[in-house]
C-alpha cells in the first residue's frame, strides 16, 4: 500500500500535533482527513515556547515567518528570587543566526498557522466529529466508532487525540499501559496586558513550593503566566477548569512587587492538575500509531511539550516515505524518538523539583550556586540544554534512528 498514492490516513485530533502531522503528510502528496471533536478549531489563551527544535519543523512546513511576525524571540530565561524578584541566574540563549529562534508564541496563533498550512496542502479537517471509541481488528484495521454513529475504516490512523486518546487506549489494550498520577503539583494559567517595552525573556520565579513562570506574547500586548503549587489534594486533570483568580493571587501574594501587580490585572484564570504519565513501550499497533501527547504527555518544565509533537509529526512522516511498508515505519519512528522523549520527560519532572526549594541550608547553597555560576560562567547552564535545542528532525529519519540507538548505547542517564 502506498501512502502517496490514494492510501485514506485519518488523523484524530487538531492540535499541534495533528496539524503539524497531516500538513507534513499533505505536502508529500498523501490524502489526509483530520477529524476534531470541536465545532471550530480554536484554544483558549495560553503561550508556549517553540525552542530552535520544534522551530526547524514550521520551517520546514512553511509556518514558521508567519508565527515569528507576531511571536518575541527570546533573548534569555532567567532564574529569580520569589521574594524580591532578585536575579539568581541569567541564561543567555544564543543567537540563532539564520536558523528558527526561541519564540514566546501565543498558542491560538500556532493552531491557526498550521490549520491554515493544512488546508492549504489539501487537508480535509471536519470538525464535530466525537470519538466514541477505536478499535483495531486483528489483521490491524483500525475503526473509529463516533459518537452519532458513524463507522470509519482508514487505511492508516494516526492519534493525536491527547492525554484522554481513546486511540492510546487501543494501542495499548492489554499492554500495561499504568494510570496516570497525580504529581502534588497544580497550575494556573492567565493571560494579562503587556507592554511593548517587556522584555523579550521568560521569568522563572523560585519560592518554598511553588513557582511562576511569565513572558511577553504577541509584541508585548499580552503577558502569559503559568504558576505551579504543591497540593496535597488531588486535582482533575485537563487544562479547561476555571478557577477564581483571588485564589491565585492569594497563593503568590508573597512574590515580587512585579509579579503581584500582573496577578492583580488577572480577569480569567484556569487551573489544573499536574499528572505523571509513564511512557508507554508501545507506540504502534496494526496500523494505528501514537504521536504527541497521546503517547508522551509531560510536564511543562521544560517547555518542551509543543516542540515534542512537531518533531514527532515530521519524523513519522519522514519515516513513512522512507519505509517499504506501516509496520516497518512505525517501528523506525518510535525507535528514533523513544530515548529523546524519555529523557525529555524525565528532566521536566526534575525541574520542579529545583524551583521548590523550601526555606533552609539546601536551597541557600542552590541559590547561592546559581548565583556564583551567573558571575563565572554564565553560558555553563544553557550548554547543558544543547542536545534538546541542537536536534534537527528535518534531518533524516534514518539519521535520527542511528543517533537514538547510539544514544540508547553509550547513555547511562536521563534528565537534564
Amino acid at each position: 500500500m502506498s501512502l502517496w498514492d490514494g492510501a485514506e490516513i485519518t488523523v484524530l485530533g487538531a492540535g499541534v500535533a495533528g496539524l503539524a502531522v497531516a500538513t507534513a503528510l499533505a505536502q508529500r502528496g498523501a490524502a489526509v482527513t483530520v477529524l476534531e471533536r470541536a465545532e471550530e478549531i480554536r484554544e483558549v489563551g495560553a503561550g508556549l515556547q517553540i525552542s530552535p527544535n520544534g522551530g526547524r519543523v514550521l520551517a520546514a512546513l512553511g509556518v514558521y515567518d508567519q508565527i515569528a511576525a507576531e511571536a518575541p524571540a527570546s533573548r534569555a530565561v532567567v532564574l529569580r528570587n520569589h521574594f524580591d524578584g532578585a536575579e539568581r541566574l541569567r541564561m543567555r540563549l544564543p543567537d540563532p543566526g539564520p536558523g528558527p529562534a526561541t519564540l514566546m508564541v501565543h498558542r491560538a496563533d500556532l493552531i491557526e498557522a498550521l490549520a491554515g498550512a493544512a488546508r492549504g496542502a489539501g487537508v480535509q479537517i471536519r470538525l464535530l466529529q466525537a470519538v466514541d471509541s477505536v478499535e483495531i481488528e486483528g489483521d490491524g484495521q483500525p475503526v473509529i466508532r463516533l459518537l452519532t454513529g458513524g463507522l470509519l475504516r482508514p487505511d492508516l490512523l494516526i492519534g493525536a487525540d491527547g492525554l484522554h486518546s481513546p486511540t492510546r487506549r487501543a494501542v495499548l489494550a492489554g499492554a500495561g499501559a499504568g494510570r496516570p498520577f497525580f504529581t502534588g503539583q497544580v497550575a494556573w494559567r492567565t493571560l494579562v496586558p503587556g507592554r511593548s517595552d517587556d522584555p523579550p525573556e521568560a521569568s522563572v520565579y523560585m519560592g518554598p513550593g511553588r513557582h511562576l513562570v511569565s513572558y511577553p506574547l504577541r509584541g508585548g500586548r499580552l503577558r502569559n503566566i503559568v504558576a505551579v503549587e504543591e497540593r496535597t489534594g488531588w486535582t482533575e486533570e485537563g487544562w479547561h477548569h476555571a478557577d477564581d483568580p483571588a485564589r491565585l493571587q492569594r497563593a503568590f501574594s508573597n512574590f515580587a512587587p512585579e509579579v503581584r501587580g500582573w496577578l492583580g490585572e488577572a480577569r480569567e484564570v484556569y487551573l489544573w492538575g499536574l499528572f505523571r504519565h509513564a511512557v508507554p513501550v508501545t507506540w504502534h499497533r496494526g496500523r494505528a500509531v501514537l504521536i504527541g501527547d497521546a503517547v508522551h504527555p509531560t510536564l511543562p518544565f521544560l517547555a518542551q511539550g509543543a516542540n515534542m509533537a512537531l518533531e514527532d509529526a515530521w519524523v513519522l512522516v519522514d519515516c513513512l516515505a522512507a519505509a517499504d511498508e506501516t509496520g516497518a515505519a512505525f517501528a523506525a519512528y518510535q525507535a528514533a524518538r523513544e530515548v529523546r522523549v524519555r529523557k525529555l520527560v524525565t528532566g521536566a519532572t526534575a525541574n520542579a523539583r529545583a524551583y521548590h526549594l523550601r526555606p533552609g541550608p539546601v536551597r541557600t547553597l542552590a541559590h547561592a550556586g546559581l548565583s556564583a555560576l551567573n558571575r563565572l560562567a554564565p553560558d555553563a547552564v544553557r550548554r547543558r540544554f544543547d542536545w534538546i535545542y541542537d536536534y534537527d528532525p528535518t534531518a533524516g529519519a534514518w539519521q535520527a534512528v542511528a543517533e537514538a540507538r547510539t544514544q540508547a548505547a553509550s547513555s547511562t542517564h536521563t534528565g537534564t
